[in-house]
């Protein structure tokens, strides 16, 4: 079976479902869906998020 990709259908938010399923959560897990399509957005990667190093060279005093 072939998906027709040519039909879609624009509703407004008052009209939309999400509206309704956005504001029965609450706000630490709107934050946390937020979040979430950030890092799917820009490609979050945890292997390569972390902190920079600095290596430092100190010369040693001679007595």
């Amino acid at each position: 079976m072939m998906m027709n990709k040519k039909v879609f259908k624009i509703t407004s938010i008052h009209e939309s479902d999400d509206r309704n399923f956005w504001r029965n959560k609450t706000y630490l897990e709107r934050i946390e869906a937020l979040e979430r399509l950030r890092r799917i957005i820009f490609g979050y990667d945890p292997s390569t998020a972390r902190l920079q190093r600095t290596l430092t060279i100190t010369k040693l005093k001679e007595n």
